[in-house]
Protein backbone atom coordinates (compact mmCIF):
# COMPACT_ATOMS: atom_id res chain seq x y z
CA UNK A 1 0.00 0.00 0.00
CA UNK A 2 1.74 3.54 -0.69
CA UNK A 3 1.81 5.56 1.52
CA UNK A 4 0.24 9.60 0.88
CA UNK A 5 3.23 11.86 0.52
CA UNK A 6 2.80 15.09 3.11
CA UNK A 7 4.03 18.20 1.29
CA UNK A 8 3.54 21.78 2.13
CA UNK A 9 -0.07 23.36 1.28
CA UNK A 10 1.05 25.96 -0.92
CA UNK A 11 2.77 23.84 -3.59
CA UNK A 12 0.03 21.23 -4.16
CA UNK A 13 -1.07 21.95 -7.78
CA UNK A 14 0.06 18.37 -9.12
CA UNK A 15 1.80 20.88 -11.56
CA UNK A 16 4.61 23.21 -11.49
CA UNK A 17 4.74 24.38 -8.74
CA UNK A 18 4.18 20.78 -7.10
CA UNK A 19 7.93 19.92 -8.89
CA UNK A 20 9.58 23.16 -8.20
CA UNK A 21 8.59 22.74 -4.38
CA UNK A 22 9.93 18.66 -4.78
CA UNK A 23 13.03 19.36 -6.62
CA UNK A 24 14.29 22.63 -6.44
CA UNK A 25 12.80 24.89 -3.59
CA UNK A 26 15.13 24.89 -0.13
CA UNK A 27 17.76 22.39 -1.70
CA UNK A 28 20.88 24.28 -0.21
CA UNK A 29 22.17 26.07 -3.32
CA UNK A 30 26.22 26.44 -4.16
CA UNK A 31 26.25 27.92 -8.09
CA UNK A 32 26.75 30.66 -8.75
CA UNK A 33 24.72 30.63 -12.10
CA UNK A 34 21.59 29.06 -10.45
CA UNK A 35 21.76 31.79 -7.71
CA UNK A 36 21.49 34.91 -10.15
CA UNK A 37 18.78 33.18 -12.08
CA UNK A 38 17.03 32.65 -8.49
CA UNK A 39 17.29 36.10 -7.89
CA UNK A 40 16.46 37.33 -11.55
CA UNK A 41 13.41 35.34 -11.21
CA UNK A 42 12.69 36.94 -7.67
CA UNK A 43 13.16 40.17 -9.32
CA UNK A 44 10.73 39.19 -12.47
CA UNK A 45 7.95 38.13 -9.55
CA UNK A 46 7.24 41.47 -7.72
CA UNK A 47 3.63 42.34 -8.23
CA UNK A 48 2.85 39.28 -9.71
CA UNK A 49 2.29 35.51 -9.10
CA UNK A 50 4.66 32.56 -8.72
CA UNK A 51 3.20 30.24 -11.15
CA UNK A 52 3.63 32.87 -13.79
CA UNK A 53 7.14 32.65 -13.14
CA UNK A 54 7.75 29.17 -13.52
CA UNK A 55 5.61 28.63 -16.00
CA UNK A 56 7.37 31.76 -18.29
CA UNK A 57 10.80 30.27 -16.94
CA UNK A 58 12.19 28.95 -20.25
CA UNK A 59 11.16 31.77 -22.14
CA UNK A 60 13.56 34.08 -19.38
CA UNK A 61 16.13 31.58 -20.14
CA UNK A 62 16.12 32.73 -23.64
CA UNK A 63 15.96 35.95 -22.89
CA UNK A 64 19.02 36.35 -20.46
CA UNK A 65 21.29 33.61 -22.18
CA UNK A 66 20.34 30.92 -19.58
CA UNK A 67 21.11 33.63 -16.70
CA UNK A 68 24.48 34.09 -17.72
CA UNK A 69 25.24 36.94 -15.81
CA UNK A 70 28.79 37.40 -17.50
CA UNK A 71 26.74 37.99 -20.96
CA UNK A 72 23.60 39.77 -19.18
CA UNK A 73 26.03 42.20 -17.75
CA UNK A 74 26.43 43.88 -20.84
CA UNK A 75 24.03 43.94 -22.47
CA UNK A 76 22.71 47.14 -24.27
CA UNK A 77 19.48 48.88 -25.19
CA UNK A 78 19.11 46.66 -28.15
CA UNK A 79 19.06 43.98 -26.76
CA UNK A 80 16.63 45.15 -23.86
CA UNK A 81 14.20 45.86 -26.81
CA UNK A 82 14.88 42.55 -27.97
CA UNK A 83 14.21 40.97 -24.50
CA UNK A 84 10.92 43.17 -24.04
CA UNK A 85 9.74 41.85 -27.95
CA UNK A 86 9.84 38.60 -26.95
CA UNK A 87 6.60 36.26 -27.15
CA UNK A 88 5.59 35.86 -23.76
CA UNK A 89 8.05 37.96 -21.87
CA UNK A 90 6.79 40.24 -19.33
CA UNK A 91 6.91 43.96 -20.73
CA UNK A 92 8.80 45.60 -17.79
CA UNK A 93 11.50 47.80 -18.85
CA UNK A 94 12.36 48.62 -15.20
CA UNK A 95 12.67 44.66 -14.17
CA UNK A 96 14.79 43.88 -17.61
CA UNK A 97 17.44 46.69 -16.61
CA UNK A 98 17.37 45.93 -12.61
CA UNK A 99 18.64 42.37 -14.17
CA UNK A 100 21.10 43.58 -16.33
CA UNK A 101 21.80 46.42 -13.55
CA UNK A 102 21.98 43.19 -11.00
CA UNK A 103 24.32 41.14 -13.54
CA UNK A 104 26.80 43.87 -13.53
CA UNK A 105 26.59 43.98 -9.36
CA UNK A 106 26.85 39.99 -9.16
CA UNK A 107 30.29 39.87 -11.17
CA UNK A 108 31.47 42.40 -8.76
CA UNK A 109 30.96 40.72 -5.36
CA UNK A 110 32.44 37.22 -7.74
CA UNK A 111 35.54 39.49 -8.24
CA UNK A 112 35.70 40.15 -4.31
CA UNK A 113 34.97 37.15 -2.63
CA UNK A 114 35.46 34.66 -5.71
CA UNK A 115 31.98 33.75 -5.91
CA UNK A 116 28.12 35.10 -4.93
CA UNK A 117 27.70 32.17 -3.48
CA UNK A 118 30.83 32.26 -0.77
CA UNK A 119 29.45 36.01 -0.26
CA UNK A 120 25.93 35.39 0.39
CA UNK A 121 26.22 31.89 2.81
CA UNK A 122 28.70 34.16 4.69
CA UNK A 123 26.01 35.38 6.17
CA UNK A 124 25.27 32.15 8.02
CA UNK A 125 28.17 31.01 8.22
CA UNK A 126 27.37 28.41 5.64
CA UNK A 127 24.47 27.03 7.73
CA UNK A 128 20.95 26.45 7.04
CA UNK A 129 18.50 28.54 9.38
CA UNK A 130 15.03 27.05 10.70
CA UNK A 131 13.03 29.03 12.79
CA UNK A 132 11.19 27.29 15.65
CA UNK A 133 8.58 29.95 15.48
CA UNK A 134 7.53 28.79 12.00
CA UNK A 135 7.51 25.60 13.35
CA UNK A 136 4.67 26.61 15.42
CA UNK A 137 2.68 27.89 12.65
CA UNK A 138 4.16 31.70 12.66
CA UNK A 139 5.03 32.55 9.16
CA UNK A 140 6.82 35.87 8.10
CA UNK A 141 7.68 37.59 4.79
CA UNK A 142 11.02 38.82 5.77
CA UNK A 143 13.28 38.72 9.02
CA UNK A 144 16.51 40.22 10.33
CA UNK A 145 18.99 38.28 8.15
CA UNK A 146 16.94 39.25 5.02
CA UNK A 147 16.76 42.71 6.35
CA UNK A 148 20.77 42.60 6.49
CA UNK A 149 21.05 41.07 3.07
CA UNK A 150 18.74 43.61 1.40
CA UNK A 151 20.80 46.47 2.75
CA UNK A 152 23.90 45.55 1.79
CA UNK A 153 22.53 44.44 -2.07
CA UNK A 154 21.44 48.29 -2.22
CA UNK A 155 24.29 49.30 -0.62
CA UNK A 156 26.44 47.57 -3.62
CA UNK A 157 23.74 48.63 -6.32
CA UNK A 158 21.29 46.04 -6.54
CA UNK A 159 18.13 46.81 -7.74
CA UNK A 160 14.46 45.24 -7.30
CA UNK A 161 15.98 43.32 -3.92
CA UNK A 162 14.23 44.33 -0.78
CA UNK A 163 13.79 42.45 2.19
CA UNK A 164 10.54 40.31 1.35
CA UNK A 165 12.20 39.38 -2.21
CA UNK A 166 15.63 38.58 -0.78
CA UNK A 167 13.38 36.53 2.31
CA UNK A 168 11.84 34.66 -0.61
CA UNK A 169 15.71 33.88 -2.42
CA UNK A 170 16.91 32.73 1.24
CA UNK A 171 13.87 30.02 1.03
CA UNK A 172 14.49 28.45 -2.26
CA UNK A 173 18.59 28.38 -2.41
CA UNK A 174 18.20 26.55 1.51
CA UNK A 175 19.53 29.21 3.26
CA UNK A 176 16.31 29.23 5.44
CA UNK A 177 14.69 25.36 5.77
CA UNK A 178 10.59 26.71 5.45
CA UNK A 179 9.25 23.52 4.59
CA UNK A 180 6.66 22.40 7.17
CA UNK A 181 7.86 19.95 9.61
CA UNK A 182 5.58 17.33 8.34
CA UNK A 183 6.45 18.12 4.69
CA UNK A 184 8.50 15.06 3.56
CA UNK A 185 11.26 17.40 1.90
CA UNK A 186 11.80 19.17 5.60
CA UNK A 187 13.53 16.41 6.70
CA UNK A 188 15.39 14.91 3.39
CA UNK A 189 16.97 18.88 3.59
CA UNK A 190 17.88 18.33 6.93
CA UNK A 191 20.31 15.30 6.14
CA UNK A 192 21.56 17.83 2.91
CA UNK A 193 22.74 20.89 5.18
CA UNK A 194 24.70 22.25 8.17
CA UNK A 195 21.53 23.30 10.45
CA UNK A 196 20.95 26.06 12.76
CA UNK A 197 17.96 26.55 14.89
CA UNK A 198 16.85 30.05 15.94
Amino acid sequence: MNREITRCAWCCDNGVNQNYHDEEWGVPLHDDRMQFEYLSLEVLQCGLNWTMMLNKREIFRQCFDDFDFDKVAFYDEKRMHKILETPGMIRSPRKVNAIINNAACFRKIRAEYGSFDVWLWGFTGGKTHIYRKHQQGESESKNELSDRIAAELKKRGFKYLGSVTVYSHLQACGIINDHSPDCFRYRELLDMADVEFD
